[in-house]
Formats: C-alpha cells, structure tokens, sequence
C-alpha cells in the first residue's frame, strides 16, 4: 500500500563534515551520499513520494548532480531548507501531498539505510492505531554517565535508554500539528519525535541496523564506505570509485 510521504533532509552545509559542497554531495561508491538514501525509499513499496529538503538556491546543482545520477520510479520534490533541522522537515512537510496518510522523515547522512527497514517501521505505525508514530532506534550498548562539569554525577540503567536514528515514521496529520505546536511554543526538538511526545503521541522504538551510521565526520565516511561495498558485492552490483571532494566519476562500472 502505497501510503507514505518519505521527507529526506539533505540541507547541511558541510561545516562539520569539512567539505564546501555539504555531505550530501561527497562520493560514495559511485554515487553521490544523499542518492543512496533516495534509492533505498525508492524501493520501498509503501513510499509514494519523496521530498529531498535541500539548500535554498542549489536545485539545478541537485538535479544535476543527484537526481541525473539514478533512475527513481518514485516521484520527487525539492523543497527548501530552513534555518533549522525542524525548519527544514517543517518545509518538507508543506511540500508533501496531503492525501498521503503517513511520512518518513529521514537524515540523508544515512546512506545505508534500507527498504525493509523502511517497511518495517511504516508498518508498525499502520498496523498499530494507538501510536502517533514509530522511529528506528538501537538499545544503548555502552553505559552511560551523568555529567556535570566535567565530573560523573550518576550512571543511569541503560537498559532503559535507546539511541534515536531515522527513518522516523509518524501520522501524517499528527506531526503536522506536533511542529505547529513547537513553533507556537518556541520549542526546538531535537529529532521529531520529541515533538509529537509533547503532544502527548505515543511513539514506538523500532530496532535499527547497526549499519544504520549517521555520516558526521569524514571519518564515518570510511565505516559507511566499507559497509556499502560488502553489501553491492553481496548483491552483485558494480561500484564506481569517486573522487571525495568533488564527486566525479574516477572508474567506471
């Protein structure tokens, strides 16, 4: 069923990731980053559209450098990048078709997200009439320290904390509300989630692949890489070799 709205947040400016073309656009096994999380929503069966939240200004550069790169059977819409993250999924929320009942909001430096992890949590929030919505996360693996100034002031159980990835996947006309609560309030959220809890929505965790890394350091890039060439191995696909900083083809298919 073909059901869902998936807002794909590629507006950074590369400031952390020390790169003037942003993230989005550093190559990754032929592509640029941002097209592999485009790729994976497009074989998402429940995935009706997409909206690729970008820098104000850069369109023709993304349909030049990303949209021209893949074959997407999946329609596509840019829309404009705020001054904030929530800005941003806010722009691409005004973007999206309205008929669609549910919307996947997702952080393009999350290359190696896949189709049936997108399934899976659609899934859960379409099955589940009770929940506001439903996010990808991982349980904490490490222990975790309370600290203040410096110095350990307690250690919770952390079997009670998960850490929050994306996609996240929420009722389309709840998140809606969710961010025109937030800004009425002036409350800034740092992922979605945390607003349509404080408005009393009910989200479910689903457990995300460990692949699953957000590229925030040039650093991941080399773990992200890794992982993206034993998986197109795996499945048989070719790889080209890009050039990090530009993006441009250095061997071919």
């Amino acid at each position: 069923m073909a059901d869902s709205c998936a807002i794909i947040v590629a507006g950074g400016s590369g400031t952390r990731f020390g790169n003037p073309l942003g993230k989005q656009f550093v190559g990754l096994c032929g592509l640029p980053l941002v097209a592999w999380s485009l790729i994976a929503f497009d074989r998402a069966p429940s995935v009706a559209q997409l909206v690729l939240v970008i820098e104000d200004g850069r369109e023709e550069e993304v349909r030049e450098r990303v949209l021209s790169r893949v074959s997407l059977a999946t329609p596509v819409v840019l829309a404009k990048a705020g001054e904030t993250r929530q800005e941003s999924v806010f722009s691409g929320l005004r973007a999206m078709d309205e008929r669609l009942a549910l919307v996947a909001v997702h952080d393009g430096a999350r290359p190696l997200i896949d189709a049936q992890t997108i399934e899976g949590c659609i899934s859960c929030v379409r099955d589940d009439a009770s929940l506001a919505g439903a996010i990808c996360a991982l349980p904490s693996i490490d222990t975790l320290k309370i600290v203040e100034d410096g110095v350990i002031r307690a250690t919770p159980d952390r079997r009670s904390y998960w850490c929050a990835q994306t996609p996240q996947v929420f009722r389309m006309r709840q998140l809606v509300a969710a961010h025109r609560a937030a800004q009425l309030d002036a409350f800034g959220g740092t992922d979605d989630a945390s607003l349509v809890e404080r408005c009393n929505g009910r989200v479910a965790c689903v457990p995300s692949p460990r692949a699953n890394i957000k590229v925030t350091v040039p650093e991941d890039l080399l773990v992200v890489r890794a992982l993206l060439e034993t998986r197109l191995m795996r499945e048989g696909c070719g790889i080209d070799l890009l050039d990090d900083a530009t993006g441009t083809t250095t061997a071919e298919d």
